[in-house]
């Protein structure tokens, strides 16, 4: 995955080896992805090693371990720790996924780890990806209720099944692991909205509270925005809270194809 992130002229070169701490007996060797935009160096990955029996079991936790106790320059994201907030998402052994919900054995396939930002984003600094487009991607589907009806004096009433419609896409935590886990936005991110975004828009599409349906098939309607998608599945495989993007956009399409009839 390294190759996906890397800044215009350069190239991915071995980075330090880190001494291994004195007298620990239960040790995993992290990869780990190095760049910074303040210098002028290549890419690097960095190899550091974790004493298992001071760390605790999750990727995330390794991460924090060495930036605490080995290498205080080594930046990421997190927040929560809970799988919830989406912040720690990076590509883990070759596969996107949360840090906080990730086990190190479950990565330590090889006996060590490989850590990157997320393929194909630019890069603002090691494993932190740059998601302006992604967010913006997320804003251009309009992703609140929207409706011509006067407001009800308390709530928007909806009934149980209209409720359970929902579920299955309005979990997503948007932590952009769907997204840049596919190959056809790899190529056309610019254009193509993307696994999150669209399964965010079928959620409003199917919303039975929301009255802009046409509006909203309208926006979509583009041989980029949404006709991108070729199901070929990396999404579902790669979103951490189980969900299938895939299934929603091929939702969305049969509505485009419904209203035409």
């Amino acid at each position: 995955m390294a190759e996906f992130n890397l800044p215009k002229n350069s190239r991915l070169v071995e980075g330090k080896t880190w001494p291994k701490p004195a007298g620990a007996t239960k040790l995993t060797e992290f990869k780990v992805y190095r760049w910074s935009p303040d210098d002028t160096e290549n890419p690097r990955t960095d190899t550091y090693f974790v004493d298992r029996e001071d760390c605790g079991p999750m990727v995330l936790d390794a991460l924090i371990w060495i930036k605490s106790k080995i290498d205080p320059t080594l930046t990421f994201r997190r927040s929560c720790r809970e799988g919830i907030c989406g912040s720690c998402a990076m590509n883990l052994d070759g596969k996107n996924g949360l840090a906080c919900t990730t086990g190190i054995d479950e990565c330590a396939t090889k006996g060590r780890v490989a850590i990157y930002p997320l393929p194909h984003m630019p890069v603002i600094k090691d494993l932190v990806p740059d998601l302006t487009t992604f967010y913006a991607q997320h804003a251009s589907i309009e992703p609140w209720l929207k409706t011509t009806t006067p407001s009800p004096e308390k709530e928007w009433a909806q009934g149980k099944e209209d409720r359970e419609k929902l579920d299955g896409l309005y979990e997503c935590i948007l932590c952009a692991c769907c997204t840049t886990s596919c190959p056809s936005y790899w190529w056309n991110g610019d254009r193509y909205l993307g696994p999150a975004a669209l399964l965010q828009a079928y959620r409003w599409l199917i919303d039975s509270r929301d009255e802009a349906t046409g509006d909203r098939l309208d926006n979509l309607e583009d041989p980029f925005r949404l006709y991108r998608c070729h199901t070929i599945m990396n999404c579902a495989n790669a979103c951490p809270k189980g969900l299938n993007p895939a299934k929603a956009i091929a939702e969305v399409k049969k509505m485009m194809v419904s209203r035409q009839v």
